[in-house]
Formats: structure tokens, sequence, C-alpha cells
């Protein structure tokens, strides 16, 4: 789960971090009311979207050059910008083509940053310990420095038990070039980063950038902070954070069904059970469809004890998606029957209708009793059809969808 750059800064603010004053704000006037709330001397409109890359994208159909980060020297300059944001989604190069709507604003007060740095604790899993990673190279081309210059990436192993040591954190500030009284303000920011990301089972925290103020003072301009889904029926007030019209439609309904979805840009609608076997299925379809242009719509693994009503909204959801032109259903019985997916597959048929060719390849437990199943609907389901091992089963789907 993510959450926006003002929840993050929220978080990391209660854990000790220094955060610059920020209010937020939904339309027009409230951005120049914040304007003049934080002195009126100056402050960055910033979109609040899940997408990286804000400040170099371009708002979709406006005319001037504006992305979704833009400093304002006074309230009118606020007040058109928030207009414009608002009323434009914001592409970047994690948001599309299509862009995100930006709903929320805030109005950040101008921290005249002189130098940007970078922070993040994510887990290594080679270590199996999480790892705080810190660059002097802070700014919108850290993706850049990592792929070039990867010695430019310093790294602190954080204990899960006992977190992030102040001795690990006065070393890499040190590291970074922070003279003076600089170095306790960055591990104090360190150590807030990694006590945030312990505390709420995140998957990533992020501070980029960390910044030297021109006062001299250390900071938190941007913060990006991650959450593992697994985890988060211990954390009920950071499931209430979740914003879902940041997320895809069709993401959010199959969560709800308990399938895990994720929606590509393919024709072909895969319903797999499994993780590793929905991979499997989808670099088959992607090796028998290349030379046609066909590849995976989604990704769709109703899990080892799907049920019937299960597979019926995946099905729902699958055909929903206009770009779908066939569907292919690969399933291992072991803990799943065949037998329970062949009787869903029907119900579908006859509630959903199947508007593209439907591509079935059954394995496993109670497998002939799935195939009795399917054979007998073959009449009223015409296009419905059955493989009998994966390969085959690629071959047609793409043959048909093509």
């Amino acid at each position: 789960m993510k959450i926006h750059e003002y929840q993050a800064k929220d978080l990391l603010a209660a854990a000790g971090a220094n955060v610059p004053k920020h209010v937020v704000a939904t339309t027009p006037d409230e951005a120049a009311a914040a304007f003049d709330q934080l002195g009126g001397k100056g402050a960055m409109v910033k979109a609040q979207v899940h997408a990286g890359g804000r400040g170099a994208g371009q708002l979709k159909g406006y005319g001037e050059k504006l992305g979704g980060v833009k400093f304002c020297s006074s309230r009118e300059k606020a007040k058109a910008v928030a207009a414009a944001m608002l009323a434009h989604p914001l592409v970047t190069k994690q948001t599309g083509p299509e862009g995100q709507p930006i709903k929320t604003l805030i109005v950040q007060a101008d921290a005249e940053p002189a130098k940007e740095f970078y922070l993040a604790v994510v887990l290594d899993r080679a270590a199996g310990v999480p790892v705080l990673m810190a660059s002097a190279e802070g700014g919108m081309d850290i993706e850049e420095v990592a792929a070039k210059h990867p010695e430019k990436i310093l790294r602190a192993h954080v204990s899960p038990e006992a977190g992030l040591q102040p001795f690990q954190a006065r070393r890499l500030a040190h590291e970074l070039g922070f003279t003076g009284d600089q170095v306790p303000k960055a591990e104090k920011i360190m150590l807030a980063l990694a006590k945030v990301f312990l505390d709420t089972d995140a998957s990533l925290a992020e501070v980029n950038p960390l910044a030297i103020t021109k006062a001299g003072d250390v900071v938190v301009l941007d913060a990006k902070i991650d959450f593992d889904d697994n985890a988060l029926f211990r954390h009920k007030e950071l499931a209430a954070l979740r914003d879902l019209g940041e997320e895809n439609p069709a993401e959010v309904r199959a969560g709800k069904a308990n399938l895990n979805f994720i929606q590509l840009d393919g024709t072909i609608g895969c319903l797999v059970n499994g993780a590793g076997l929905a991979m499997a299925t989808m670099d088959m379809v992607n090796y028998y469809g290349k030379e046609h242009g066909v590849g995976p719509a989604n990704f769709l693994d109703v899990g080892g004890s799907v049920t019937a009503d299960g597979a019926i909204e995946a099905f729902r959801i699958l055909l929903a998606d206009p770009k779908v032109k066939g569907v292919f259903v690969n399933i291992f019985g072991g803990i799943a029957s065949c037998a329970t997916i062949a009787e869903a597959l029907v119900k579908a048929g006859k509630e959903v209708g199947f508007r593209v060719p439907v591509v079935v390849r059954l394995e496993g437990n109670e497998v002939e009793k799935a195939r009795e199943i399917l054979g007998k609907a073959a009449a009223d389901l015409p296009t419905l059809k059955t493989a009998a091992d994966l390969t085959a089963a690629a071959k047609l789907v793409v043959e048909l969808s093509k």
C-alpha cells in the first residue's frame, strides 16, 4: 500500500524528523490561503499522486511547461498553479501517457535547499535484514546514479530487533559530508526513517531529497513510504490512510474478492492458481504471442483455495477490460479442485457471457470430473475451448485471439 507525501511526512515528523511546514489543499482558494498561512514569502505547490518524477512531469493538455512541483512567489501564482494542477492529469515516467488526476496538493514553505541527499530503508534480501541506503547525489536522478555509479550509494544494515544505531547514523552523516551541527540533525532524520520503517512494517521508506538549507538546517523535502499489505491487519491506522482513488479500479475490485490481480498492457487475460504458475503462463503467452503482438493483459492469481464465486468474479474483472481478446485459464489442482473451477467456468459463461475465446488447461485434483463438466457444457459455450497441455493451450489462445 502506498500513501501520499504529506502522510509520509507526518509519520516521519512524529518519529522526530525535521519536516518543513506544509498545508494540505484541495482547491485553488485553499492553496492561496495556505500560501498566506506559511508567511507569504514563497512556497512550493506539490501535486499529491502515487507516482515518482513529479517535478520532471507535465500536466496533460496544459499549454505551458508545468509539472507536479512548482515554486510560487505570490499567492496569485500559487492559486493559478493549483488551479492548473487540479484541472489536468499529471504525466510522468511512472504514470503512463494517460497521466494521473490530481485531487490533493500540499503547499510547502520554501526551505531554500543548498545541497540535496538521498536516504532510503528497504529490505536487503541477500542479508535478510533492512538496509539504510544513502547518497550525496540526491534528487530526481537518483536512479541514474544507482545504475551508473553504484559506489556512490552508502549502506548500513539495520537490526530488526535493535533498530538503526546512533553510531551508524553518525558515520553515514560524516561520510555524506555533513559537518558541525548538521551531523546530529542528519542523524536524527536517519534514526526516524529507520524507526518508521520497522514500526510500520514498511517495504520502503524514502527521503528524496534530504536537504541542507541555505540557513544550514537539515530537512526532509520529500518522502515516500510503501507498506507491506500482508501486515496491514496490525496497523488499522495506516490502512485508513489508503487512497483508493490513486489505484487501478480493477485491482481494487480484485482485492475485495481476495484475488491477486495486476493489470498489464496485453490482450490475453490470464486466470491461474498460484503465483509461480501465473508467471510461467505469462511467459508462455509472451513466447508464442510476440510475433503477433500478443501478450498477457494481466497477472491474476486466484489462489490455491479458490471458490466458485471467486472464479466468477475473476472472469467479470477480466472481461471488463475492453483490450482483452482472449482468456487463458491455467489451473493445477493441488488444494483446489479442478471440478470446482470447471463448474465456475460454466456458471461464469452463462452469467457473464464469454465474448472472447476462453482456452482452458486443467491438471491435478479431480481433473477427469472437470473435463466431463466442460465437455457437457461445450454445446452451450462455443467460445470455450480445452487443451491437453500448457504449450498447446498457449498456442491455441494466441491463435484464437491474435
